[in-house]
């Protein structure tokens, strides 16, 4: 029995469409079908396929680690290895030139300049406005004063922190609004702020999060494609 045939069986055998099961996993059940019918193309990069294998074989009740060495085995795994370790191709003047054409340095420093701006603005912390100068006021003559009513407490903004272990894809939406997307490495924290914030990533084992102060922890185990929403 194939990979994709195993998952389909244990999926039946749980009387479960794929639109039931791709409402707990929070998983796309076109990305389901896809791993049933063994149609990688589907899903795009390898890493991602990984990441919904472990997830769909523990949902199911199956060795998630068996699942990944199938699928390392398979045609599509093993095209993918071949075009990481094909040597570069060269040409015979590129071979003996040994120097870039103008133009390659030209997108070069155009490169360089464009990632030392983003930066600087990284870096560099918002300047903040000067206080206007104050008005000399003539002294009014003395009054009464009311009573002060009691200070109004403000209630402490509430964050989302987001704080990567490991490299990990990471999108995040606040308010409907896609505030950040792409592969970052170990290390990587970043701060947001809204009302509703929901949160996809492609390493759920490297991603540990804290909403208001308060540690979440990771979001699940290495590898693990997750999706969750906050409310902020």
């Amino acid at each position: 029995m194939s990979l994709g045939e195993r998952f389909r069986a244990a999926r039946e055998q749980r009387g479960e469409t794929l639109s039931e099961v791709a409402e707990h996993l929070r998983i796309r059940s076109v990305y389901l079908a896809a791993i049933e019918d063994e149609n990688w193309k589907t899903i795009g990069a390898p890493v991602y396929i990984r990441g919904f294998l472990r997830t769909y074989a523990r949902y199911l009740g199956l060795d998630p680690e068996e699942a990944v060495s199938d699928f390392n085995r398979s045609e599509f795994s093993e095209s993918e290895r071949a075009a990481a370790t094909a040597p570069p191709s060269f040409t015979l003047s590129e071979r003996r030139s040994g120097a870039l054409t103008p133009l390659i340095w030209l997108a070069s420093l155009v490169a360089l300049a464009l990632i030392g701006f983003v930066v600087y603005l990284y870096v560099t912390p918002p300047r903040r406005a000067a206080p206007a100068a104050a008005t000399a006021v003539q002294p009014a003559a003395p009054s009464p004063a009311p009573a002060a009513a009691p200070p109004t407490a403000t209630p402490a903004a509430r964050t989302l922190v987001i704080h990567l272990t490991a490299p990990s894809w990471l999108r995040v939406s606040v308010d409907g609004n896609v505030s950040i997307e792409g592969t970052f490495p170990a290390g990587t924290t970043r701060t947001f702020h809204g009302g509703v914030a929901l949160v996809r990533v492609g390493n759920a084992g490297g991603v540990e999060l804290t909403v208001d102060g308060k540690q979440i922890g990771k979001l699940g185990a290495a590898g693990d494609v997750v999706e969750k929403s906050f409310t902020l």
